[in-house]
């Protein structure tokens, strides 16, 4: 059943709202059909801050776009009242598709984006007032580590011990927890803080010569603007009637001080907006971002009079998979809010184990069921994915898929905007619309190559020490400096004459006949064509991948822009009109808009959409996991050490993320769910021996079906005591692991018989390894050989 409505607009232009399916309807009860009473009772209520517990799969994002229906149609509120703010571009995009579908056209005047997003579009209205320039760019992490790492060589600094990736997590806990330079040095209680101190403020200097601001100052800069001028504060008060957020349990302390100043506070000019935050402490999974579980866990004690409801019933997943989700996390602590949550569908098939010899065991096994479940209809391949805790078990899945062609995408590997070729050319974009960008400008200097060596930028370098200013307008006042040779000063001269001729186009032109026009200045695409490096052809391919990138960005603006056509436009008020005139700029294609898109992409922006022939599977980890839903789930890596992470061991916090991570995991699955392990890993290239996690302990024994010996059952495992063999137990956590003396592991030749109690009779093809990490390939018959373990292995030789 359908419950989205449509827009229609009667000859008086007012609004009316009907069904999908042409039904007339009207009021309230059109909005809130199909909800069940809690989920009512969210879209309805007001006055006083709500807090909805949304549990995994109960419908958050319908019951926030048919809350945001009901302000518009039912509460009379101004769709320029409206401000709703997610974590992803992807969920923004699709809470705006679904207003829109309930409301019609004038839910475009309302905004719905990320909190990176809606800081930008405030900053660079507000530039003025905090001295800056409207065009600034934002810097990506990579951007700031290249910046860092100019710093600690100016500095003289050892950047083995000092790395930029690790000053750089130190800047941003200090942003997150919204201290300034000053505030970092008079609070430094020792040598390493006192560092991270000065180097801090050295950043912050050169982000401000260069007219650029990171991804936490987006969030800072906001804040900091709101508390120095309380009449722009008082402006967005006034604007901003109704602040929606969702995912609130992924916010940092930041991020949380900016709804703060949103919102405002009683007793103030402006009467304080209604605010509904949307979360699950159980979900709370970012801490390493700064996120803080404090700040849902405490909602109603910094809100006094808020009011809490909590969404429990789900339309995601089994019974038989929320209940192992539920027993799972019922072993933490700090919930909050205790939930339960349940379905109205039936229990659905048992969970599938496997408890695998090595990561390859493991990936085969994973492989053959996403045939299995492909042959039998059950699933397409895009509707199936794998998670996994870390990014480097991704490896032993993409072995076995390119070899038994499995189509799949990694989401979170090197992402594209991360490529060498991608990021040159968008450092050329940036100079175009920035001037003063020092981190574009020294990437790009001498790339491709045209004789601008490390001496000649040396030289600007000491020009622009001396000026003050920043590294490209040294640049250009190239004749200044002292010891640049004529041939390098005559090569800056055309980098600048060439970036000159592309701003004056990115000033009135889309980015991609920007970027075309780069391209075939520099002369990059010849530079490639002529490599012998064989990666170069692909290179090639990302380039051209870029400027259609550019090109759908600049149709996708376009076609936005659409919503001015006389009959939509009709439908708006005197009002609306204004307010969606206010933010003609997004409607118009530019090479800042872009630019803007593209540095505000995340991890989960790039999980791809179900494909006509099936799609891929997608491979990710936990954390990129959160908020998708797939048929068929793969739940891999549930050994102690590896999930739970064996950072955890010592620390209860840390041990409880990573069950809410477990918990994140369980609750992706609507049909079928897979749990696999593995006894041993290589890890750095040695075996690694790995016990249970124990997440699988947590999950009662009889929901889960084991295709392999239960790897939880004292009788049966790897190193049975029944193989009748001197064994020694390794300390570690959960099921100890049973190894063979020395003296009883099984000296084999190729070409040797074995019988091993779980895969059979087979044949040795391949052995490495000696003494405890002797290893043997055997060819069992079924699919491809195994690498065994020598000393863990229920094996003997025939």
């Amino acid at each position: 059943m359908t419950f989205g409505l449509e827009f229609d607009a009667g000859p008086d232009h007012t609004a009316r709202t009907r069904f999908a399916d042409g039904a007339p309807g009207s009021g309230p009860h059109a909005l809130l059909e199909g909800l069940n009473e809690p989920q009512r009772q969210a879209v309805t209520h007001a006055g006083s801050p709500l807090l909805i517990v949304a549990g995994a799969g109960s419908g958050k994002t319908r019951v926030l776009t048919h809350r945001i229906a009901y302000l518009l149609d039912e509460r009379h509120a101004h769709p320029g009242e409206i401000l709703a703010i997610t974590f992803t571009n992807k969920a923004a995009a699709e809470m705006r598709e679904r207003v829109e579908t309930l409301v019609g056209p004038r839910s475009r005047v309302m905004w719905v984006s990320t909190f990176h997003s809606a800081c930008v579009r405030i900053l660079r209205r507000e530039a003025a007032h905090l001295g800056w320039k409207t065009n600034f760019t934002i810097y990506d992490s990579d951007d700031a580590r290249r910046l860092l790492s100019q710093i600690v060589k100016d500095a003289g600094l050892d950047a083995k011990k000092n790395s930029p990736r690790w000053l750089a997590a130190e800047i941003s806990n200090l942003k997150n927890e919204l201290i300034d330079p000053e505030q970092a040095i008079a609070k430094a209680d020792g040598a390493k803080a006192t560092l991270v101190a000065d180097i801090y403020s050295q950043y912050q200097q050169r982000l401000r010569q260069a007219e650029a601001v990171d991804f936490d100052d987006l969030i800072v800069e906001t804040v900091h603007l709101f508390r120095a001028f309380p009449a722009v504060a008082q402006f967005y008060r006034r604007r901003f009637r109704h602040v929606l957020v969702d995912e609130y349990q992924d916010t940092n302390h930041a991020q949380y001080m900016l709804i703060r100043e949103l919102v405002g506070h009683s007793g103030g000019e402006v009467e304080p907006a209604e605010l509904c935050v949307v979360g699950d402490a159980d979900q709370s999974i970012y801490a390493f971002r700064g996120a803080t579980i404090r700040n849902i866990l405490e909602f109603e004690r910094d809100f006094p009079d808020a009011k809490c409801i909590l969404l429990e019933q789900n339309y995601r997943s089994t019974q038989t998979i929320l209940e192992a989700a539920n027993k799972v996390i019922r072993h933490n602590g700090d919930r909050g809010r205790e939930k339960n949550l349940w379905t109205a569908q039936d229990d659905g098939s048992r969970i599938l184990g496997y408890a695998a010899e090595n990561e390859h065991d493991e990936a085969g096994w994973i492989a053959k069921q996403i045939d299995d479940l492909t042959d039998s209809g059950k699933a397409t391949f895009s509707q199936m994915a794998i998670f996994y805790r870390t990014n480097a078990q991704s490896r032993a899945f993409e072995e076995v898929f390119v070899r038994r062609g499995i189509p799949y995408k990694v989401v979170g590997g090197v992402r594209f905007y991360e490529r060498k070729e991608v990021r040159d050319l968008l450092a050329y974009l940036k100079l175009t619309v920035n001037e003063d960008d020092t981190v574009a400008a020294r990437r790009v200097i001498n790339v491709p190559k045209r004789g601008i060596g490390d001496k000649a930028v040396s030289c600007v370098d000491v020009l622009a020490d001396r000026e003050s200013i920043s590294f490209p307008a040294a640049l250009r006042r190239v004749e200044e400096a002292i010891g640049v040779s004529p041939r390098a000063k005559g090569s800056i001269q055309k980098f600048n004459a060439l970036l000159s001729e592309a701003s004056a186009l990115a000033a009135d032109h889309p980015p991609e006949v920007v970027l075309e026009k780069i391209i075939a200045d520099t002369g990059y695409l010849e530079g490639l064509a002529d490599s012998r490096d064989p990666r170069d052809e692909g290179r090639i391919e990302n380039v051209q991948e870029l400027v259609s990138v550019a090109h759908e960005y600049t149709e996708r603006t376009l076609a936005n822009a659409e919503l001015a056509s006389a009959a939509e436009r009709d439908s708006l008020s005197e009002d609306e009109l204004a307010a969606l005139d206010a933010n003609s700029s997004e409607i118009e294609p530019t090479v800042a808009g872009f630019l803007e898109h593209v540095a505000l992409v995340s991890d989960a922006d790039q999980v791809p959409t179900a494909a006509d022939e099936g799609g891929v599977v997608t491979l990710m980890t936990l954390h990129t996991a959160k908020g998708l839903e797939f048929d068929a789930v793969f739940l891999a890596g549930l050994d102690e050490g590896m999930f739970p992470h064996e950072r955890s061991k010592a620390n209860q916090k840390e041990l409880e993320e990573e069950r809410r991570l477990a918990y994140v995991g369980l609750t992706r699955a609507r049909k079928y769910l897979h749990l696999t392990r593995a006894s041993t890993r290589t890890i750095f290239g040695r075996p690694e021996f790995y016990t249970p996690s124990q997440f699988l302990r947590e999950i009662p024994g009889e929901l889960i079906e084991w295709d392999s010996p239960d790897p939880l059952s004292a009788s049966k495992g790897i190193g049975s005591s029944a193989l009748g063999v001197k064994t020694r137990t390794m300390a570690s956590f959960g099921q100890p692991i049973v190894m063979k003396e020395p003296s009883d592991v099984p000296a084999l030749d190729i070409g040797d018989r074995v019988s091993h109690d779980k895969f059979g009779l087979g044949h040795v093809v391949e052995l490495k390894g000696s003494g405890p990490r002797a290893q043997a390939r055997i060819d069992f018959g079924g699919g491809e050989p195994k690498w065994i373990i020598l000393r863990v292995a229920p094996i003997s030789k025939l």
